[in-house]
């Protein structure tokens, strides 16, 4: 029991270990953040009202049955059967059931059921759009994290360079060939150093928590992410982007589709319009008792009461203060507002794309040229320390070349990671997405 019991932990605590220790990719982090996010969970339980609605305007098609039971007790002066007022005691049962059934309604349940179903649509799209949105947040915050882990990277070569730096001099301090205020100077120039790890340190902590945050993780601990793919991306051209946008963008595609809501509710208006007929039936019957008087039986009055009733019903509407005429109105008013705004719609993704273009854009150039400084200012670095331990250069000139190198390093990385998120949000928007949820 003692081995069973020890295994049993060790496992346990492999798998902590394991889970502790786990590397989220790109890909992972996007479905779990979509499959946790509050925002998209609560438009999930938009969906649902959709649905319900949608099956509300076709439960309308249904007829309605209807039951019904009185007893009443009257004492003193009531009614009787001649249908007079005299002092007696009298009781009386009623019972009857009755249908509605809707023959022709306006075609206003037509019409909403396919209104319902456009809302349903646009929820649905609604639900897409709220996921591209946290889809692209966690891009930009995952290759934030990269960021900074590449930054505190170089700043932590830059820190050995001031650590083999301030050995130099101490050596040359001892050997009495440099006064001691180079050596302070050294150990000023690494205590900056160490200072720039440490906040490169926090901002990758900082870049990770927000990372974790928009997953909605419980904890930062034994969190961290994979690298991506090194291929050079491509800059779409913005007018392919945008074109190819307008068919795939869910937020496009509510819209346009708002508008066809608009339509159908201004249809639904216009039903008020349309007379509507509907087909009655009932049967019901009834037992009378007068105290004094001889009574028929209960079973006896219900047979001989029974009755029945077939009907129809037309109502057509002649004027109802405007009501109809006011409520087609509002509806026009609705399609200029649902066009307006897929016309903003489009605006802002028109310029959410050109920007990400022209960011690409001069990003890849500041890259490109970033790579070429930063190739030339290592091999300056790599020539000034050989000179610097060689004794043919000043601590100044060594301390001024490594800046120029670590700055030239920090341009190109942050002008790397720029030129792959705004590529990736032109792809982005560019490529077929399939539908969450449906």
């Amino acid at each position: 029991m003692k081995k069973i019991l020890v295994a049993l932990a060790a496992i346990a605590l492999a798998s902590q270990v394991i889970s502790a220790q786990k590397i989220w990719t790109l890909q992972e982090c996007i479905d779990y953040a979509v499959e946790h996010n509050l925002t998209v969970q609560n438009q999930k339980l938009q969906q649902l009202q959709g649905e319900l609605e949608v099956t509300e305007a076709k439960d309308k098609f249904l007829p309605s049955v209807n039951a019904s039971a009185s007893q009443s007790f009257n004492f003193g002066r009531g009614l009787t059967s001649e249908n007079t007022y005299a002092d007696r005691n009298t009781q009386n049962f009623q019972w009857g059931v009755n249908l509605d059934l809707p023959l022709f309604q306006g075609l206003s349940a037509v019409r909403q059921v396919k209104q319902s179903r456009l809302n349903l649509r646009s929820q649905l799209l609604q639900t897409d759009a709220v996921r591209d949105n946290v889809t692209l947040n966690v891009i930009s915050q995952y290759l934030q994290v990269l960021y900074s882990r590449e930054v505190l990277a170089a700043s932590e070569e830059q820190m050995h360079l001031a650590e083999y730096e301030l050995k130099r001099q101490k050596a040359l301090a001892e050997a009495g060939k440099i006064a001691a205020v180079d050596v302070l100077q050294a150990e000023s120039q690494l205590a900056a150093d160490r200072q720039t790890v440490v906040d490169n340190q926090d901002n990758l902590t900082l870049a990770r928590l927000e990372l974790v945050q928009l997953l909605r993780l419980d904890s930062l601990e034994g969190f961290d992410v994979a690298g991506i793919d090194e291929s050079e991306p491509v800059v779409r051209p913005a007018d392919e982007v945008f074109s190819r946008a307008m068919g795939v963008n869910y937020g496009i595609l509510k819209a346009q589709n708002d508008i066809d809501v608009a339509r159908a509710s201004k249809s639904v208006a216009q039903t008020g319009y349309i007379p509507k007929l509907s087909f009655n039936a009932g049967v019901g019957s009834s037992y009378y008792k007068i105290s004094g008087f001889e009574n028929k039986g209960f079973s006896g009055q219900m047979r001989d009461n029974l009755n029945k009733y077939l009907g129809f019903s037309l109502s057509s509407p002649l004027f109802n203060a405007f009501s109809t005429r006011n409520q087609v109105r509002r509806a026009d008013v609705s399609i200029i507002s649902a066009r307006l705004q897929l016309d903003d719609t489009r605006s802002q993704l028109y310029h959410d794309i050109q920007q990400a273009y022209y960011r690409a854009r001069g990003a890849r150039d500041k890259y490109l040229t970033g790579v070429q400084t930063e190739e030339i200012s290592r091999k300056t670095l790599d020539a000034m320390k050989e000179k610097y331990e060689l004794g043919r250069s000043t601590p100044a000139e060594f301390e001024q070349t490594k800046t120029q190198y670590y700055t030239s390093r920090i341009t190109t990385i942050q002008s790397h990671y720029e030129y792959i998120l705004r590529c990736s949000i032109l792809d982005f928007y560019a490529k077929d997405r399939e539908p969450f949820n449906r």
